[in-house]
C-alpha cells in the first residue's frame, strides 16, 4: 500500500485503512492484514493534485492465464473495476473526474466495459461489498462518462492503477487502470 496506516480493527467488523491525509479505505468484515492476504489483495493508491489529497482503494485480481477482457471482465455488464469491496475514490476537496464535478467525499466507481468504449459510473454507495451491481446500487449513481480503451504493449498480470500527473504543472492528470493488455485513462482535474 502507498502511504497507508494499517492498524488492525476488531475481528469481523468493518475496517478502515487511513492514509496520512486522513482519507480511508473501507473493508467489509476484514482487518487490513486479512485484506492484503486475499486471493485479490486489497490495495490503495494515494496521490495529490496540488493541495487535494486523493485515495483510491481497490482489490487487485491477477489474470492467472484467464481471458480477461470479454471473459473475467464481461462486455456489456457492470463490473466493479477491481475485486471484493467496490473500487472507491476518496477526495479531500472538489475535483473533476471524467468531466464530472465532485464535492469532497467518497465515491464508488464501476464500469460497463465495451470493446470500443467503456462507460464509467460514479456512485455515492461505497460502504458495501462490490457486487452485485443491481438496481439498488444503480439507483445511487450520480453521473457517468466514457473512455476508450488503449492497447498495452506488454501484459499486466495483476490489475493496477497508476497516477500520471499532467505535463507542465497543470492541475490534474490521468488515473490509469491497467490489466492484461488494456489500459483506460480516467482524467482527473483539481
Amino acid at each position: 500500500m502507498d502511504d497507508v496506516n494499517t492498524d488492525a480493527t476488531p475481528e469481523g467488523g468493518a475496517a478502515e485503512v487511513a492514509n496520512a491525509s486522513g482519507l480511508s479505505c473501507y473493508l467489509e468484515g476484514a482487518t487490513p492484514e486479512e485484506a492484503r492476504q486475499r486471493v485479490s489483495p486489497h490495495t490503495s493508491l494515494s496521490f495529490s493534485i496540488g493541495a487535494i489529497n486523493v485515495l483510491l482503494c481497490y482489490g487487485a485480481p491477477a489474470a492467472g492465464g484467464r481471458e480477461i477482457m470479454g471473459g473475467v471482465v464481461p462486455y456489456g455488464e457492470p463490473w466493479r473495476i477491481g475485486d471484493d469491496e467496490p473500487t472507491t475514490l476518496h477526495v479531500s476537496a472538489p475535483v473533476n473526474v471524467g468531466g464530472i464535478a465532485l464535492e469532497p467525499g467518497s465515491y464508488s466507481l464501476y464500469a460497463i466495459p465495451g470493446e470500443g468504449q467503456w462507460e464509467f459510473f460514479i456512485n455515492t454507495n461505497w460502504e458495501r461489498w462490490g457486487i452485485p451491481i443491481d438496481a439498488g446500487v444503480r439507483a445511487t449513481e450520480i453521473a457517468s462518462f466514457t473512455v476508450s480503451p488503449l492497447q498495452l504493449p506488454d501484459m499486466v498480470e495483476q490489475l493496477r492503477y497508476v497516477w500520471e500527473p499532467a505535463a507542465g504543472g497543470d492541475p490534474g492528470g490521468e488515473l490509469l487502470l491497467e490489466w492484461a493488455n488494456t489500459a483506460l485513462a480516467i482524467p482527473i482535474e483539481g
